[in-house]
């Protein structure tokens, strides 16, 4: 199991985030291992275009801070992410631009402008055995997992593992969505992503000085931690990353699954914590805690499923938000959407339940709906 790093960041000051990357980097090896000539991938979280303060996407502060830290290693830094919808050098620009990335560029940074595509074949995964990723990940002679601390309608929560479902081309994830509906098995293959570009993935670090909890992952609301996380597992800093936010393993999908291939322990308290983590540890922290977290053991199968189907979240729509965009319809995976007069009117018995909608409306209409008996229960627990 590996060791993760937290320390304190009080700010986005560009002195202070500095400070505290040197801080979080040095008692796990820092990027010694970073050699001239080198080609490092950042891979940040640029979901959707929003601005930083939005606590939505990796702050602008802390990539400027780490490609210093690269580039005056030698290191040719390329920054990359490819959100949901169209992945092509218009819509990405946009994205770069809101986002704070002409920053990281003005430093001597590259934006990614390769938006060519390959295929693989992934004999040893849990269920991805086959799958397309974004080719500009084949120069880097290593990644550093840039991500965000959030909360997410699907996975419960964003941290270092789903940070790396970026690296499926934005105009395919919806297939990947209808390939893995179930939440357990969309969990798995996260897990196989991580997997699959392992060898690769040199550092994954957290953005938490400011995390978005409620309705995240892309309309939530900031929320102030004041800490940098670091590892070189993703698992183990998202294990760390969910007791920081009070979700336990069989909360988060990805940290079921990651438990179950014996990547990480079943708590926080038995990796290796350099740093105080009780310092910034949030209690009152907005998660979405969805159904498939409850735990039934000792049920029927019909029993459970009635209880999963009760119980079961969905996106519902607030009309008075609603600006009639379609961004949902068109973003769904399965084509559960239709617009009447104006408001989008979602198929409840074909439905997924992936949050696409959710995540992806530009107003933040859709949210997580979670019954009044699901939330007592998660409460109690």
């Amino acid at each position: 199991m590996k060791e993760v790093c937290i320390v304190p960041c009080p700010s986005y000051e560009e002195a202070v985030v500095a400070k505290a990357l040197e801080d979080v980097l040095r008692p796990i090896g820092g990027i010694d291992w970073v050699e001239s000539g080198m080609t490092v991938v950042i891979k940040a979280n640029l979901v959707s275009m929003l601005k930083p303060e939005r606590a939505a996407t990796t702050h602008p502060a802390l990539l400027c801070a780490l490609t210093k830290m690269l580039l005056a290693r030698g290191a040719h830094v390329i920054i990359g992410d490819s959100p949901g919808g169209l992945y092509n050098a218009v819509a990405l620009n946009r994205i770069y631009a809101v986002t704070g990335m002409k920053e990281v560029e003005a430093l001597g940074a590259a934006l990614n402008g390769d938006f060519s595509q390959r295929e693989v074949k992934f004999e040893d995964a849990l269920v991805l055995k086959d799958f397309t990723y974004t080719a500009y990940l084949d120069r880097a002679d290593a990644i550093i997992n840039v991500c965000k601390l959030k909360s997410h309608g699907m996975m419960s929560m964003s941290a270092g593992a789903k940070n790396m479902f970026g690296a499926i081309p934005g105009t395919f994830k919806p297939e990947y969505h209808f390939r893995f509906p179930n939440h357990d098995d969309f969990a798995k293959m996260i897990v196989d992503i991580n997997r699959y570009f392992a060898d690769k993935i040199k550092l994954c670090i957290a953005d938490a000085v400011m995390a978005m909890e409620g309705n995240g992952p892309t309309q939530g609301t900031p929320r102030y931690i004041g800490a940098l996380l670091a590892s070189s597992c993703p698992h183990s800093l998202d294990l760390t990353c969910a007791h920081l936010i009070g979700m336990q393993t069989e909360e988060v999908p990805t940290l079921k699954a990651a438990h179950e291939c014996g990547l990480i322990p079943k708590t926080a308290s038995e990796l290796t914590v350099i740093g105080n983590l009780s310092q910034f540890a949030v209690s009152d922290f907005e998660n979405i805690r969805t159904p498939h977290s409850l735990q039934f053991e000792g049920k029927s199968k019909f029993a459970a499923t009635f209880v999963r189907t009760a119980l079961r979240a969905e996106p519902r729509v607030k009309p008075s938000l609603c600006v009639s965009c379609r961004e949902c319809e068109r973003i769904c995976p399965a084509k559960v959407i239709t617009m009447k007069n104006g408001i989008p009117h979602i198929d409840r018995k074909r439905c997924i339940t992936c949050f696409c909608c959710q995540e992806f409306c530009p107003r933040g209409a859709l949210v997580v709906h979670r019954p009044l008996i699901a939330r007592i229960l998660n409460r109690k627990s």
